[in-house]
C-alpha cells in the first residue's frame, strides 16, 4: 500500500508498482488548458488518473489497461477515493480500446511500460526488441493522435535516450513536443528519464530544463519537493 496525501493506492496485485517516475509524471503534467476530459494509457494502479483527479476539475477520466490484475486494482482504487465519481478504467489493449471508442480527450498521459535501460544484456538487438514489445512507440503515438482534442495535451514519461525517437515519431503524426524536462537522479548522476509534453501546435522554441531529484541519499532536492509536496505525506 502508497499511502499519498488525498488517496490510497492498493498494490499488490500489479507488477508496476508506485514509483518516482509515476509520481513525477503526474505532478509534472500541464493543465493549464483546463482538462474537461482526461486518458490515462496503461492505467497500472491507477496512480496518474488519480493525480489527475486531484489536480484538475476533469470530469472524465478514463484509464485503460491490459493485464487483468492491475485492472482490478487500478478499479478498487478508484473507487476508494473521494472522486469515484469521475474515474473509470477499461481492460482492453491499446488497438481494441482505440478501436471501441470514439471519444476526444483534453488531456492524455502515459508512463508507457517500457523496457528498463537499467536492465541489458550484450545483445543490442534483444534490447531493443524487448524495448519496443513493451509498448512500441508507434502505436502509442497513433492512438493519441486519433484521441486528442484539437486543444488537447499529451504527456509522458520515457528513457532520456528515447526522446528524440519519440518527438521525431510525433512529429510524423502532427503532435509536437512544447515542454521539455530532463530528470537525473543525483547532480553526479546522468540524465536518465526526459518528461515531455506534446500539442498539436508546432513551437518553434521548447523550454528545456533539468531536474534533481536527490542532493543526497533520501534527502530530496527543494526543486523535487516543490513539485511533488501536495503528493508525498512526509512532504
Amino acid at each position: 500500500m502508497f499511502q499519498f496525501k488525498q488517496f490510497t493506492i492498493q498494490q499488490d496485485k500489479c507488477a508496476m508498482k508506485v514509483g518516482t517516475d509515476g509520481v513525477l509524471l503526474g505532478a509534472w503534467t500541464p493543465v493549464d488548458n483546463n482538462p474537461y476530459s482526461v486518458l490515462d494509457i496503461g492505467s497500472g494502479t491507477g496512480l496518474l488518473a488519480l493525480m489527475m483527479a486531484q489536480r484538475t476539475g476533469a470530469e472524465q477520466i478514463d484509464g485503460v489497461e491490459i493485464d487483468e490484475h492491475a485492472h482490478e486494482q487500478a478499479v478498487e482504487n478508484f473507487e476508494s477515493s473521494p472522486w469515484g465519481d469521475r474515474l473509470f478504467c477499461y481492460h482492453a489493449d491499446l488497438e481494441t480500446f482505440a478501436n471501441e471508442m470514439e471519444e476526444e480527450y483534453d488531456l492524455i498521459i502515459s508512463n508507457p511500460p517500457f523496457y528498463s535501460e537499467d536492465y541489458h544484456t550484450n545483445d543490442k538487438q534483444r534490447d531493443t526488441a524487448r524495448f519496443q514489445d513493451a509498448m512500441p512507440f508507434d502505436l502509442l503515438i497513433e492512438a493519441v493522435e486519433y484521441f486528442l482534442s484539437e486543444k488537447g495535451v499529451f504527456s509522458v514519461i520515457i528513457p532520456a535516450k528515447e526522446e528524440e525517437t519519440l518527438m521525431c515519431l510525433a512529429a510524423e503524426f502532427g503532435i509536437y513536443p512544447f515542454k521539455v524536462t530532463r530528470v537525473r537522479g543525483n547532480e553526479q548522476a546522468e540524465i536518465k528519464r526526459s518528461l515531455i509534453a506534446f500539442s498539436r501546435q508546432l513551437v518553434e522554441k521548447i523550454p528545456l530544463n533539468e531536474l534533481t531529484i536527490e542532493v543526497e541519499r533520501h534527502q530530496y532536492t527543494p526543486a523535487f519537493e516543490a513539485l511533488v509536496k501536495d503528493f508525498y505525506l512526509k512532504l
